[in-house]
């Protein structure tokens, strides 16, 4: 496959992406109050074509105060919605059939790097075995409790190590490959 489907994510050391509310309010600031920096995130944007993500993540994502995905492919996933929000349907399409299909139509189309985004969303790449690989920024709080990042994945998944850095803010990030 030529397509490249990547993750670019942020975990508590516990494994959450979010609160159980859906608040990100514990990446806003490092342990010493100061202003978390981009962490790769601008070079790996400017890399993708587009952006597949679930419902609930488009839903956080149009709450923020600034759309973040100018000039770029949005691809919302979901069963329930018939069609994207009117105030919301020239920043984004709607797709609610198989990931895996999704993938060969992207392809087809000329899309060459994906960025998916999303916990279940990134689940159901995972376990269709279509990811590429994943970066993961963990953070250094336990939360508890919240939005698991792999809750639903039952099946071994193999990875090889392509690059791990820290930074200052105590923040560690790990890029991996997935092996087929």
């Amino acid at each position: 496959m030529d397509i490249k489907l990547s993750v670019f994510i942020a975990a508590s050391l516990d494994g959450y992406i979010a609160r159980h509310n859906g608040k990100l309010d514990w990446l806003e600031t490092t342990s010493s109050g100061n202003q978390i920096e981009d962490y790769g995130y601008e070079d790996f944007y400017g890399s993708v074509d587009c952006i597949v993500m679930g419902r609930n993540t488009f839903e956080k994502v149009v709450s923020f105060p600034k759309w973040r995905y100018h000039n770029k492919r949005v691809i919302v996933l979901s069963r329930r919605w018939t069609q994207i929000p009117d105030q919301f349907a020239d920043r984004a399409s709607l797709y609610s059939g198989k990931v895996e299909l999704l993938t060969v139509e992207l392809q087809n189309q000329g899309v060459k790097h994906v960025y998916v985004d999303g916990g279940v969303t990134i689940q159901s790449f995972m376990q269709q075995q279509l990811l590429t690989n994943i970066t993961i920024t963990q953070v250094p709080i336990i939360l508890g409790k919240g939005i698991p990042l792999f809750s639903m994945i039952r099946d071994e998944q193999k990875l090889e190590l392509i690059n791990s850095r820290s930074f200052d803010s105590g923040f560690v990030q790990a890029s991996y490959r997935f092996l087929r």
